[in-house]
């Protein structure tokens, strides 16, 4: 063996790595750990409760770690479907069967299982609900996102980690308004997501909530989820209701403009940061002034 194999060894490791990064989808990281700060903010009566210990477990493993749970989960099973899939192309990586990825998600998995003891048993059902309904979305035998109107409504677990850290800090379960305004905006974004995917699908043969409407349609039923979502976070406070009511404009905009829905599609980390941190800030108003 020659001296250059531990180089090369430790290169193809760092390589590695640098998938798994790229595997956990950075521009969308928020997603999981956005619902968090919100469901802290709003889950605390106080400003030390903010930084609660179970708090800060939920935020640092919901930033990082669970999104290879869920994106490695989804790569590892869609293999197939993704060797068509032009997005991967540009903004994403294809899974190759790089080594690492199974690995890392049994660890990651794990992570997830290592927060009970850290956070209240009110937070342990949203916990679970998200590896459960994270693995069954992609794995088979259910692999919910080859059903359609299942593979929405099962996306719902997106707003888990909210709920997770409402409970965490607040002892008590998050009003049921919230988690089904939530869960609804969930669905929607995630329907909205399978538009550019409609063809690609199609030609493997992948039946979604999208892929049986068409693109029409689903803007519509996108929009539907929204304005659902908007009424039962307005029924909470009008002023929620009025900053999650920008979702179904956006989806009347973007449906009747000739902006092609695979570039729209990339601004809703962005859109959804902005409203995030709006929600965020409204509940720390509630703490700080009353």
């Amino acid at each position: 063996m020659t001296d250059d194999s531990n180089p090369a060894r430790s290169e193809r490791a760092v390589d590695e790595l640098s998938y798994l990064l790229v595997l956990s989808r950075p521009r969308f990281w928020l997603y999981l750990a956005g619902p968090v700060l919100v469901g802290v903010a709003y889950g605390a009566s106080s400003v030390g409760e903010l930084f609660d210990p179970g708090a800060v477990a939920l935020f640092a493993y919901f930033l990082l770690p669970a999104n290879v749970f869920l994106y490695g989960v989804n790569d590892i099973f869609d293999r197939e479907i993704d060797a068509a899939n032009p997005k991967k192309d540009d903004r994403e990586a294809r899974y190759r069967g790089q080594r690492t990825v199974p690995p890392a998600v049994v660890v990651t998995g794990a992570l997830g299982l290592a927060l009970f003891p850290f956070v209240p048993r009110e937070a342990w059902p949203w916990i679970a609900g998200f590896l459960v309904l994270g693995a069954a979305y992609s794995a088979p035998p259910l692999r919910f996102k080859t059903t359609p109107l299942l593979d929405s409504v099962s996306n719902g677990l997106y707003i888990m980690p909210g709920a997770a850290a409402y409970a965490a800090v607040a002892g008590t379960q998050p009003p049921v308004l919230a988690v089904v305004g939530g869960w609804l905006w969930a669905m929607g974004m995630h329907t909205f997501s399978a538009i550019p995917d409609i063809e690609p699908d199609r030609e493997t043969g992948i039946r979604t909530t999208a892929t049986v409407l068409g693109e029409r349609r689903t803007y519509a039923y996108c929009g539907a989820c929204w304005l659902a979502s908007a009424v039962a976070f307005g029924a909470l406070d009008p002023r929620l209701g009025a900053a999650m009511a920008v979702y179904p404009l956006l989806a009347v905009a973007i449906a009747s403009s000739s902006v092609a829905v695979d570039r729209a599609y990339w601004w809703f980390p962005a859109i959804n940061t902005v409203v995030g941190a709006a929600l965020t800030m409204g509940g720390l108003w509630v703490i700080l002034y009353g």
